[in-house]
């Protein structure tokens, strides 16, 4: 089992005392997405200089209002721990784990833009079709896509991103 796996494992552990999975997942999710759009916060909660407690304040002041308890504690430990740059692979690893246990696949999705609720649906749909069973869908904002989509289900990925067609056309060009 990987380190994500194991803080997954973790989170889940707290989604079940506190009877909230899918918030936490949620919430999981979008402060990856809010990590991953902060170069500045990304710094700031990944810098081990800055004590424990102090990045976990940071965490505490960005949830404020926006995350259920259990999310953001769940997200605090995550920081004092030192593993903030985690964060998008234990959501996914979360989302993995839950959807499993629901007997649906997971297919995590990476994207340069948020994508749109009709989008997700849509996206889900075609992916349920494809796999022959329900899917559950998670969107990650990633600039380093460029456009397009990235999709992971199990150990198949399926690159239709910018990033990799102008990777294909400048090695046809060479």
């Amino acid at each position: 089992m990987s380190r994500a796996e194991d803080y997954a494992e973790a989170v889940l552990a707290i989604g079940r005392a506190e009877g909230d999975q899918s918030r936490l997942e949620s919430d999981l999710h979008a402060f990856a997405n809010v990590l991953a759009g902060s170069t500045e916060l990304q710094n700031s909660l990944g810098d081990p200089s800055i004590p424990a407690a102090n990045r976990q304040q940071v965490v505490e002041d960005v949830l404020a209002g926006k995350a259920s308890k259990a999310s953001a504690a769940a997200i605090s430990m995550i920081v004092g721990a030192g593993r903030a740059a985690d964060i998008p692979e234990i959501a996914r690893a979360l989302s993995s784990r839950m959807a499993g246990q629901r007997g649906e696949a997971y297919a995590d999705v990476r994207s340069a833009v948020p994508l749109t609720d009709d989008q997700v649906q849509r996206l889900e749909a075609a992916l349920t079709k494809q796999a022959g069973r329900d899917v559950t869908v998670r969107v990650t904002i990633d600039p380093s896509v460029v456009g397009g989509l990235v999709t992971q289900i199990d150990d198949t990925v399926i690159d239709g991103s910018v990033r990799r067609r102008l990777t294909q056309m400048r090695e046809s060009l060479v």
